[in-house]
Parts: structure tokens; sequence; C-alpha cells
């Protein structure tokens, strides 16, 4: 099996990207609840839309201004965000 990328993102409402992989599998994620629960000060600009919607698909992966926010793309596939400790 070839290796899970993220192949594109696209914005559908609010804090949700409908993600395709390199196998053809399409995810909705809500990224809202990481981002609003976390209360860390590196995720708090991404609240606004404007800012989230500046990722970047790097080497196969969902990233956010330089690696600021990523997430492993096997979470993404599954849609299994895990809320911000």
């Amino acid at each position: 099996m070839s290796e899970l990328l993220v192949k594109s993102a696209k914005h559908k409402t609010s804090h949700i990207l409908d993600i395709e992989f390199s196998d053809g599998h399409h995810a909705y994620v809500d990224f809202s609840i990481f981002i609003f629960s976390s209360g860390h000060p590196d995720y708090e600009k991404y609240k606004s839309i404007d800012e989230f919607l500046k990722f970047e698909i790097i080497d196969g992966n969902l990233n956010w201004d330089d690696y600021t926010m990523i997430f492993p793309i096997e979470d993404l596939y599954h849609n299994k965000l895990v809320k911000n400790r």
C-alpha cells in the first residue's frame, strides 16, 4: 500500500474542510472543536475564518503557517481530531 497523503482540501463552511486523500477517500473534518477548545495562544488566530483558510498542502500534509498547526494524516482520514489538552 502506498503512503497516504492529503491530495486537496476545500472549504465547506465555518471551520470544516472537505479533505481528499491520495486513495480517493474524502473526509469532512470540523477543526472548530480543536481550535476553540485549545486555549493555546498559537491557535487563537485560527478562530478567524480568514486565518484558518490560509492552510497549505506541503508534502502531502495539511499545514498552517509553517507547521504551527498540523495533524496526523490518519487522524484527518478517520475524522478523529483529538481535543488539545
